[in-house]
């Protein structure tokens, strides 16, 4: 990428990060519950952030509304989307879609974990209602900011936890709470990613190769640092990055996790430790790790110890059985 080039793309990132709604502290908010009044049996107008990959599967579970318009950042991804919905507006940049898509009352956004606080909050100053795919956001910081905008706004918001409205979670909660198999102390949770699901512990390509002529690679970016474009990271292999992803533990402890958290009403641990892993890289978290999370009590319950492996590893001498 000649140094020119690389400049203007520096300055897209600067400008998009002033713009973006993570960086304007202050704005005044849009209209709440932007977009046409709604009568009973009416339809929904909505907005695809993300029309893709898990994008595609959120849009068929909202497919029977008004899909007005479908946002990705590179056409081969939401061929799909296209194809079943030719009638929809499409944009590549969310922001233009907010701006210029008035009716709109509702958006998904299904993006990688970096844009979604981003996209989501900039629909909420738009007054538009949001459903955002887990994990919500990319720190703690981001979804402390995406509440307090949901709250400004007047907005309706739902994270796309699937597995939270599953019968078998429900299930497990009134086991968990009837007090049948007594006070939980101790709890143990796991998942096998990333292995075979997206390279991790690795440091960060060297390899510039060209980027494909149907993706826009600094819109990909948003927010993220820039870095030159490289397979290895689109589609979907970004969770392990820590610049677009949230490692194993944002894409499958948000699932594993719940029952627990919400059969139990954890809430804030007192203390977090990385008790064992695989090397990590500045790029990377490691492949492997096992962490431990010490929770008070509360109320009448005992205190709770959660351990959490990742990666096929539930100690240091031997693998998760399966």
């Amino acid at each position: 990428m000649n140094a020119m080039k690389h400049s203007s793309f520096q300055q897209s990132r600067r400008q998009f990060l002033r713009n973006s709604a993570l960086a304007t502290v202050g704005l005044s908010l849009s209209a709440r519950a932007a977009g046409p009044k709604l009568s009973s049996g009416d339809k929904l107008n909505l907005g695809i952030i993300g029309a893709g990959g898990r994008g595609w599967d959120n849009l068929q579970g909202v497919g029977t509304e008004n899909i007005v318009a479908l946002c990705d950042v590179d056409d081969e991804r939401y061929k799909a989307a296209i194809e079943k919905y030719p009638k929809a507006k499409r944009y590549k940049d969310f922001r233009e879609m907010l701006d210029k898509e008035k009716s709109l009352h509702a958006v998904t956004v299904s993006t990688p974990d970096h844009v979604h606080a981003i996209a989501a909050i900039t629909a909420m100053r738009h007054g538009k209602h949001v459903y955002c795919e887990k994990p919500l956001a990319h720190s703690i910081y981001e979804a402390r900011q995406m509440a307090k905008v949901a709250r400004e706004a007047g907005v309706v918001t739902q994270m796309g936890q699937q597995g939270h409205a599953f019968e078998g979670s429900r299930r497990a909660v009134e086991v968990i709470r009837s007090g049948v198999i007594g006070e939980v102390k101790e709890l143990h949770v796991w998942t096998d990613r990333p292995a075979g699901w997206w390279p991790q512990g690795d440091p960060r390509p060297s390899e510039t190769p060209p980027v494909p002529s149907t993706l826009d690679w600094d819109l990909w970016l948003g927010p993220a640092p820039y870095r030159p474009y490289h397979p290895i990271y689109v589609p979907f292999k970004w969770r392990g990055r820590w610049d677009f992803g949230t490692g194993a533990i944002g894409d499958m402890g948000v699932h594993n996790l719940d029952t627990a958290f919400w059969g139990l009403e954890l809430g804030l641990p007192d203390s977090a430790e990385l008790k064992d892993s695989a090397k990590k890289t500045e790029d990377c978290p490691p492949l492997w790790s096992i962490m431990e999370l010490n929770y008070p009590s509360r109320g009448n319950r005992p205190p709770v110890k959660l351990t959490f492996y990742d990666g096929k590893k539930t100690a240091a001498d031997g693998p998760v059985r399966r």
